[in-house]
């Protein structure tokens, strides 16, 4: 192979912006209007070119000139598994599939500790409309000749411990960047059965972009009342 050939490495500033990185540049627009550095009449020019941007460094050209695009993010990724006695021994829900299928999906209240058992059938978690209530939610997750899948919002942080025997065990490790958002843990075991957890691209926790427009909106309001 030459060498002097190969592809060089494709700057981050040319690379294509994804929808995850419009979103947080939207929230740093929406700050700063709040805040008063952007007038009405600026805020939604630049909203408009970062709707239209196609590229990263195109993104960053409109909070170049605000503090929060240079702000450090202190906090790091999730630990692999909650605190001792952060939540609690006995299940919010169980789901369980025995010869059956069983489903937990669309916009239902997530507690903090799920349990899921597949004996000989399917269980799907779908917590990509779900709404979180706590900050941490820990699966466990028991298959037996079944079947257990769990699918989160990719701003989510999600984690897994566990293995399998003669089976298959497999999460997905997510970091969100959003010190505030959800952390998912899945621990189980898969005996001659499947255990997945991943997160479904597109979709995204409504709590926390809603938190994020309330806490907007309330700064906006003390910033007019002023």
């Amino acid at each position: 192979m030459d060498l002097q050939k190969q592809t060089a490495p494709t700057p981050t500033a040319e690379l294509r912006a994804s929808d995850a990185e419009r979103d947080r540049i939207a929230d740093i627009l929406r700050d700063a209007l709040a805040e008063g550095r952007l007038t009405a009449e600026e805020h939604a020019e630049r909203v408009e070119g970062v709707l239209a941007a196609k590229t990263v460094g195109e993104l960053e050209a409109f909070v170049r000139d605000l503090p929060a695009a240079h702000a450090r993010r202190a906090p790091g990724p999730a630990p692999s598994r909650p605190a001792a006695g952060a939540v609690p021994a006995d299940p919010d829900d169980n789901v369980v599939a025995v010869f059956s299928s069983a489903t937990r999906r669309g916009r239902w209240r997530a507690g903090r500790r799920i349990h899921a058992y597949a004996i000989f059938g399917s269980v799907e978690i779908d917590l990509s409309e779900a709404l979180f209530e706590y900050q941490q939610v820990v699966i466990k997750a028991i298959s037996v000749f079944g079947n257990v899948e769990i699918h989160v919002p990719e701003n989510v942080s999600l984690h897994g411990t566990g293995g399998g025997v003669l089976g298959n065990f497999e999460v997905d490790a997510l970091d969100s960047g959003d010190p505030d958002a959800p952390v998912v843990y899945v621990e189980g075991w898969a005996v001659l059965g499947n255990i997945e957890g991943r997160p479904r691209r597109g979709r995204l926790v409504a709590d926390i972009l809603d938190r994020v427009q309330r806490k907007v909106d309330k700064n906006l309001r003390k910033h007019l009342d002023r």
